[in-house]
């Protein structure tokens, strides 16, 4: 085997030749010691733990059929209505990925396609653009191995996250290419951003490993500050007009819709359901929260008088309840003060009027027990200005 190009320490070094004979009995040819020191990195060279990590990857890669995703036709929905594509390649052969992030529909997607779909939508653009970096390696070599992502945030609609089986599926994807793509992002820029987009990012990270983060680079909707770095990385005619490159497409448009498909609003005529009442059909959920720590359960609010809902039970014990609320600026304030409650005797049950757009944190606080794990009960769950008059009124007549 070829030596490695690359700086190791002798620990690493061994690190990688543990790893290396200890999945002997599954790897595949492509598993060449470029890709299993991505697991390695992952894992801080901890072999057992990268191991771990990676036959996970292996067993999820044959629950989705990720290898038979190749074939797979996305629905029509998603083929007209996700914005990406993949626009060309930076100075050292690396893909360059462009999302017009505003372009992407959630509530007319989720309404038209199935989740697994779409999470199978992701793996295959995933795999798609790993696929093309390996080509790329073979001739401009292992700095071509990853993948540039120029996500444009202009016209960003926060209220679309706000909805819960939305953000639930965001975060179900970032968990996902965290356990099963690591270190395959070489740079990402987040352009055209706003107050609102902070909000929802300052959840989003929770989400994502210190790696990812680190590759990230965040701008505001001032092109004379991002276009530069944009073509500091990417040729430009790699790059559309519209984000500082020269590419157009033949009829001149600068955003290049035939390479960057820019997405667009799902039509009513492919919504396969009707939309649903999330909050009125959730059901409870059972945690436990351990001694000494707590549960925080983030809330993005796009809109003012959304009305945030709470009812829960705890087990045999009290617990601390409180809501935090974060505008725009990062302050925070007590929505709700956080206190003990005697939620074993009788459920809590209460509401409260939300200004947006912010985020509001529901916290379980089981920090003052040394002893006892609490179990709790509860739902929470959003209404939307109009949903909460009705609400209001059914509390006010009751």
């Amino acid at each position: 085997m070829a030596p490695l190009a690359v700086d190791l320490s002798d620990d690493q070094r061994f690190a990688l030749m543990k790893l290396r004979r200890n999945v002997a009995d599954s790897k595949k040819p492509e598993h060449d010691d470029h890709y299993l020191l991505r697991w390695l990195r992952a894992r801080n060279f901890d072999v057992d733990a990268a191991e771990k990590m990676l036959r996970e990857s292996w067993q999820w890669r044959e629950q989705w059929e990720v290898e038979s995703l190749q074939t797979w036709e996305p629905p029509e929905v998603i083929q007209k209505y996700y914005p990406s594509g993949l626009s060309g390649f930076d100075k050292e052969g690396s893909p360059v990925v462009v999302v017009p992030f505003a372009g992407l529909d959630m509530w007319g997607m989720m309404h038209s396609v199935r989740k697994s779909d779409f999470i199978r939508n992701t793996i295959k653009m995933l795999e798609t653009y790993l696929r093309i970096a390996g080509e790329q390696v073979k001739q401009h070599g292992q700095q071509a191995s990853k993948v540039v992502l120029v996500v444009d945030m202009e016209n960003f609609n926060l209220r679309q996250y706000a909805w819960r089986p939305a953000g639930e599926l965001v975060v179900v994807i970032l968990q996902m290419y965290e356990a099963n793509y690591p270190e395959i992002l070489k740079a990402a820029y987040i352009i055209n951003v706003s107050k609102v987009f902070f909000i929802a990012f300052n959840i989003v990270k929770n989400f994502l490993k210190e790696y990812t983060l680190s590759k990230i680079q965040i701008y505001k909707n001032n092109p004379a500050k991002w276009k530069p770095v944009l073509l500091n990385q990417i040729p430009a005619d790699q790059l559309p007009a519209y984000y500082g490159g020269t590419m157009t497409d033949p009829d001149g448009d600068p955003k290049c819709p035939s390479k960057v498909k820019p997405g667009g609003k799902v039509p009513k005529s492919m919504y396969y359901k009707k939309p649903e009442n999330t909050v009125n059909s959730e059901k409870f959920t059972t945690v436990v929260v351990k001694k000494g720590d707590k549960l925080k359960i983030p809330f993005l609010v796009a809109e003012e008088n959304t009305l945030l809902k709470w009812e829960f039970r705890s087990e045999n014990h009290d617990i601390k309840f409180g809501i935090l609320c974060t505008d725009m600026d990062g302050k925070e304030t007590e929505a709700v003060p956080l206190q003990r409650v005697t939620s074993q005797q009788m459920d809590e049950i209460g509401m409260i009027t939300c200004q947006g757009p912010a985020t509001y944190t529901v916290i379980f606080d089981n920090s003052y027990s040394i002893m006892r794990n609490k179990t709790v009960h509860y739902s929470v769950g959003l209404f939307s200005p109009e949903e909460a008059k009705v609400e209001d009124t059914d509390l006010q007549e009751g």
